[in-house]
């Protein structure tokens, strides 16, 4: 019997915004394995399955999540996660990772999917897509992502900020991902490209420490590591201009 690994995304950190398809998946595995950091606190991946399958069921798998600076020991949690995922799934056949936002979307799941295969020749790798945190800030600040043809750029910024001007220097919406520590850089970029005033950010989002907050009032402070950036397109106000 060939082994089959899922990875559902399971939204930015509301329950309900797991998708029905999400809940499917994660109830129809034998065992849900959900990243935690090193530190052992309860991360949002986990915090959302528990709302849909019994803990007895979930599995806590250790990717050095906090570290930044030290790829050898980031590749090492990596391994070891994969190996951890590789024996659980000779064991059950069936398993499924839950990962924030979508599977496809700069997550960890990435990572396992490549160490697992090389682990269990033969392993099927499925995704079940989720809600992004650019679609869940989009909704909650009433920011309009695309209209006709405007382009759509994603930025990590822990790419570097010069990466986010090139971005918000052309056309269409610019999205940043994991800016929190670059918060002051991030504000500056916005300022000189003419992108501050329409923009927005967001952290926490659907959770109870929510915060959704003007770009403009970005004032150099640290804010949250998955902190989300939306710098709208510039437009005329016409409907239907970018037709």
């Amino acid at each position: 019997m060939s082994s089959t690994l899922v990875g559902v995304g399971v939204g930015p950190g509301d329950p309900e915004l797991v998708t029905v398809k999400g809940v499917a998946a994660l109830r129809a595995a034998a065992v849900v394995v959900v990243p935690v950091m090193d530190t052992g606190e309860r991360g949002r991946a986990e915090a959302t399955v528990l709302h849909y399958v019994g803990a007895e069921k979930v599995v806590r798998v250790v990717f050095a999540l906090n570290e930044r600076g030290d790829r050898a020991r980031r590749e090492a949690a990596w391994d070891a996660a994969g190996g951890r995922v590789a024996a659980l799934l000779r064991e059950h056949r069936s398993v499924a990772f839950a990962t924030i936002g979508d599977p496809n979307v700069y997550s960890t799941f990435t990572y396992l999917a490549q160490t697992v295969r090389e682990l269990v020749p033969g392993t099927a790798v499925q995704t079940v897509p989720g809600i992004t945190a650019m679609q869940d800030l989009a909704a909650r600040s009433g920011a309009v992502l695309t209209e006709g043809t405007e382009p759509l750029t994603l930025v990590p910024v822990t790419a570097g900020a010069a990466v986010l001007k090139e971005a918000l220097a052309g056309p269409g919406t610019v999205v940043a991902y994991k800016f929190g520590r670059q918060a002051g850089e991030v504000a500056e970029a916005l300022r000189e490209t003419g992108r501050l005033d329409d923009a927005v950010w967001g952290s926490a989002l659907g959770l109870p420490d929510e915060s959704i907050r003007p770009a403009a009032e970005l004032d150099g402070a640290a804010l949250p590591y998955l902190s989300t950036l939306i710098a709208p397109a510039r437009r005329d106000g016409g409907r239907g201009g970018k037709l």
